[in-house]
């Protein structure tokens, strides 16, 4: 988890001419030293109780009954909170917009896909060998956490004008979904499967959407073109950059024959598997909001464009690095959208490699 974050202490304020990029790097390495510090003080609450570390160790201790003992029980509890800000759950998510509106495109793009795909494979390794999710007090938490994450992220990203903020926001609600699926792990493998199936949803969706954004961008000239305007009437002059982005808001919108579609459905079923009624109604609720906001972007590239556009893309983006993965990326996002049988065969494959 450190590995991840200490290089991303000098990407975000790597393009120092920008005071937004120094500003997010220093506000980001306070906060992530202080969540780590939480992290490393909950383990070693937990080992001072337990007297081992191992995931299996953990699992029997909480299988003794040891869960209510008061070391564990404030060990877990700044575990959570470390592991929550690594993540950015309500309420550990404060630095999670700013951050995003200050890093350059490409650095915004790493924070919200690898890095947090990394660290929430940690918490699911931590469920699938330690029984955490047998503990009803855990569950609660972890219940309270998604369904403030999911109504929060999405309420916030309303009123955004800023892509990358909103994208930011959003980000918020996605982890809340996918907490969701993480809650119900101990009901069938078929939690495992949301899990796969909604992360890599997530992982080509982000890519892409931050894609256009570095596309459009060049922080070295100026700041990113992360305003909405600078995307309005994009089609005009770019109408393959317009229908990739078009494509990813749709994606993480939920909407059906894209893939966030089928991640979306499936949290939607374990979560009705396990009967966590009220996650699933907060899942609803929030795609719901969500649509209002990522069809706002769609419809904002298909609208007259202004008369002096103020940021572009290059004319040959197609041929760059970053082209070429927004294209991939939104080809697979259709494609594993109407057939997403490969998708799932290769996480099922993966499962009992965890």
């Amino acid at each position: 988890i450190e590995l991840i974050s200490l290089p991303l202490f000098g990407l975000i304020g790597y393009a120092f001419r920008q005071k937004r990029s120094l500003e997010a790097s220093i506000k980001y390495t306070i906060l992530s030293a202080a969540a780590s510090s939480f992290l490393l003080f909950g383990m070693a609450l937990v080992y001072a109780q337990s007297g081992n570390l191992s995931f299996e160790a953990l699992g029997k201790s909480l299988g003794d009954g040891m869960l209510h003992e008061p070391l564990l029980l404030a060990g877990f509890g700044l575990m959570i909170v470390g592991l929550g800000f690594k993540l950015s759950l309500v309420p550990f998510h404060l630095w999670t917009p700013d951050v995003y509106q200050g890093a350059p495109a490409p650095v915004s793009t790493f924070l919200a896909t690898a890095s947090k795909i990394a660290i929430f494979g940690v918490v699911m390794r931590l469920f699938l060998y330690a029984p955490v999710g047998d503990s009803e007090a855990v569950r609660v938490v972890l219940g309270i956490i998604a369904f403030a994450s999911i109504i929060f992220g999405n309420l916030m990203a309303l009123s955004q004008t800023n892509i990358k903020r909103l994208l930011g926001y959003s980000s918020i609600s996605h982890l809340g979904y996918l907490l969701v699926a993480l809650i119900a792990l101990q009901s069938g493998e078929m939690s495992m499967e949301a899990v796969g199936v909604y992360l890599a949803g997530y992982l080509f969706s982000s890519l892409g959407a931050f894609g256009v954004v570095s596309l459009m961008s060049s922080p070295f000239r100026g700041p990113d073109a992360d305003s909405l305007y600078s995307y309005r009437g994009l089609f005009w002059h770019r109408p393959v950059l317009a229908a990739v982005m078009t494509v990813m808001m749709l994606s993480l919108a939920g909407i059906p024959m894209t893939l966030g579609f089928i991640g979306k459905f499936y949290v939607l079923a374990v979560g009705v598997q396990a009967s966590l009624w009220w996650l699933v109604a907060a899942v609803v609720v929030g795609s719901a909001i969500g649509l209002y906001y990522y069809l706002r972007v769609a419809v904002s590239l298909y609208l007259h464009a202004p008369q002096q556009p103020g940021r572009d893309a290059p004319t040959n983006w197609q041929y760059s690095a970053g082209g070429i993965v927004v294209l991939i990326s939104a080809l697979l996002v259709l494609v594993l959208g109407v057939w997403p049988q490969p998708l799932i065969s290769l996480v099922q494959l993966a499962m009992p490699l965890m």
